[in-house]
């Protein structure tokens, strides 16, 4: 069989990072995903609450097992604007103020005007501010400034920006001749690249499957109830795809595909994980078991929203994780076979 097109994945990849989708403000970034598999030939659909569902087809149309990944990132939104036209704002996620100082960021207003500016500390300066480098970066010492010539909370107001706006940060994506892939929102964006490429395969290479198996992408993942809807009654298996963190005190790898075996919210299916680690050795994928201890995933959503479903977790190792993320295209490939395996098992 031939393997996945990992060049595509890697494009695709790219340009759904470089499209803004923090919680809550997914509909561009889906769209590019229901534009792919309808080009494939996949009908999908969406919940209510805006998740999207597909089926790979297979030759009983009922599926029993689904894969998952969020479309959703960080992000931030417009908390207040102060009286010297400075932006404060409330994060979307979890992550430290020092991996978004001196970060490009874009501030989208209701009206669909987009504005750039640049997230600062209130003290920037080496030269002008004594303790510009011992200043605790919280989100009180934090601020937004607007590429605008604005002095005021009403110059700002003038220009259509308002509390509840959204801010997204620059994804300063990159692909290197070795093979590293460098951006924020790998997570959860390169395994939603995974998973289109994994439907490509199937598609274009009429790979037969037993049963269907649901695709499921979620757009709220990264505040905690992405797949507590979507799964459809028959799925007995929920494989989510997901970021490993390699890093000190981690068994991850940025080449290899990660096998979560317990997180923050418990151990995963320990039949599921042994099914998972037997693939990945029948087929000679290079892969690390896994705990990750600050983590949590879709696979925890569903479970307390009361699905009855056997669950797992796989992903590439992403280095820095809710920071400016990295991992390897060997990761990718590695995931990809790894999934690839699962659905025809």
């Amino acid at each position: 069989m031939q393997k996945l097109d990992i060049d595509y994945v890697v494009s695709i990849m790219r340009k759904i990072c470089e499209t803004p989708s923090p919680s809550g403000f997914t509909q561009d970034a889906m769209k590019i995903v229901k534009d792919e598999l309808e080009l494939f030939g996949i009908d999908v659909s969406f919940t209510t609450k805006g998740s999207l569902s597909a089926l790979i087809p297979g030759k009983n149309p009922t599926p029993t097992k689904a894969l998952a990944a969020h479309i959703d990132t960080l992000g931030a939104m417009v908390k207040k604007i102060k009286e010297n036209g400075r932006i404060s704002f409330t994060p979307i996620g979890g992550y430290t103020m020092s991996s978004i100082e001196c970060e490009n960021c874009f501030i989208h207003t209701a009206n669909n005007t987009i504005y750039t500016g640049t997230v600062y500390s209130i003290k920037p300066s080496v030269h002008i501010h004594d303790d510009c480098k011992t200043m605790e970066r919280n989100l009180e010492n934090m601020e937004i400034v607007i590429d605008e010539r604005v002095s005021s909370a009403d110059d700002v107001l003038n220009l259509g920006i308002e509390v509840g706006d959204f801010i997204t940060f620059d994804p300063r994506f990159q692909y290197t001749k070795s093979g590293f892939i460098k951006s924020r929102h790998l997570d959860d964006k390169a395994c939603v690249a995974i998973l289109l490429g994994l439907c490509k395969h199937v598609i274009e290479n009429k790979v037969s499957l037993e049963n269907s198996v649901q695709i499921l992408i979620t757009n709220y993942e990264e505040v905690g109830h992405g797949a507590s809807t979507g799964l459809m009654p028959s799925i007995k298996e929920l494989l989510c795809l997901d970021m490993g963190a390699p890093g000190t005190g981690q068994n991850s790898s940025e080449y290899a595909v990660s096998i979560c075996a317990k997180d923050s919210g418990g151990p995963y299916d320990f039949a599921l994980r042994n099914h998972l680690v037997k693939l990945a050795k029948k087929n000679n994928i290079d892969y690390k078991v896994d705990i990750y201890p600050h983590y949590g995933s879709d696979t925890g959503s569903a479970i307390r929203a009361g699905f009855d479903i056997k669950f797992g977790l796989i992903g590439p190792g992403v280095y820095a994780s809710h920071s400016y993320e990295r991992t390897h295209r060997n990761s990718i490939a590695n995931t990809a076979e790894l999934a690839l395996e699962y659905i025809l098992s």
